[in-house]
């Protein structure tokens, strides 16, 4: 597979925890259908249960034709703008695969982060409710949705600890 970018030879490598295809040239990364998904997951167990998903926010959704080539498919890429991050994930619609340039996995992980505090503060029962209907209707398969429902229900007791340290208190004074 060639670099999208500059043309040389991919090497592959592992990315926490997932093989994936590097540019030794210029640092870029190619992640086969799911493994960018993956690698989120491995590299903060906090995010597992917010999903990598391109096509969600129609606000910000904005794509375009790109000049790059798939380096699985060699069927030119399409330029997606990644909601507000900033980020453009280049994407091959054949074999989904998403190309990200040198520090955009940085990027991408640093918008979730903050993305998802968002989330945990001000819609946090719709997305309980959206996580507890995955566990039956996927997209991932039954244990990594029930985990993703478990991640939620754990941010809820760290946001009620924050959120309301005297009830904590007085609960935890109870007898057992």
């Amino acid at each position: 597979m060639l670099c999208p970018i500059d043309k040389k030879n991919l090497d592959k490598s592992i990315f926490y925890g997932v093989e994936v295809d590097y540019c030794p040239q210029c640092l870029g990364v190619w992640f086969e259908q799911d493994e960018l998904r993956l690698a989120k997951d491995n590299k903060d167990e906090n995010l597992k249960w917010f999903d990598i998903d391109l096509w969600h926010d129609w606000k910000h959704f904005n794509i375009s034709h790109g000049e790059r080539m798939c380096p699985s498919c060699r069927l030119p890429l399409y330029e997606v703008y990644y909601g507000g991050s900033g980020v453009i994930v280049d994407v091959c619609n054949v074999c989904y695969g998403i190309w990200l340039d040198r520090g955009e996995f940085k990027k991408m992980i640093s918008y979730l982060r903050k993305e998802l505090n968002y989330e945990v503060l001000n819609n946090y029962m719709k997305n309980l409710l959206k996580e507890g209907f995955e566990i039956f209707t996927g997209p991932e398969s039954f244990k990594e949705e029930v985990e993703d429902f478990l991640t939620v229900l754990k941010i809820l007791n760290y946001k009620f600890v924050t959120q309301h340290p005297h009830l904590t208190k007085l609960i935890s004074s109870l007898p057992r």
